[in-house]
């Protein structure tokens, strides 16, 4: 019912920015969270960032907490990530993810829509 699509994703050297962004296409629900979780080889899908839709409340992983932004726009049904000052630690695979829920979540397995994932590589 959802389809997510992300952009923005790329190659940056440390302590530079990128900008992703998260468009949602089809009728979102009344009850609506967004957020971004990564993921590098070997491990499991990690929460990031994540926003409620309605309110603007915003919740941050604590790696990222002085770094990350994660913001929403309305009237375009996107959700962007501000990264700023990245570290190579940063690497991975960056998910947006969206749930028909009223809270924020941090399990991968709370989410019920994907998107395909855009690859972010920060060089040291």
């Amino acid at each position: 019912q959802v389809q997510l699509v992300e952009s923005g994703g790329g190659l940056v050297q440390a302590g530079g920015s990128l900008r992703l962004s998260c468009a949602a296409s089809g009728r979102t629900p009344s009850r609506f969270v967004m957020g971004w979780l990564r993921q590098t080889p070997g491990k499991e899908r990690a929460f990031v960032a994540g926003v409620d839709w309605s309110s603007g409340s915003a919740r941050y992983a604590d790696s990222v907490q002085d770094r990350f932004t994660i913001s929403r726009d309305n009237v375009k049904n996107t959700n962007y990530l501000q990264m700023n000052s990245l570290k190579p630690e940063d690497t991975a695979v960056y998910y947006c993810a969206a749930a028909n829920l009223g809270l924020i979540v941090t399990r991968p397995g709370h989410y019920g829509y994907w998107g395909q994932g855009t690859q972010v590589t920060v060089s040291s």
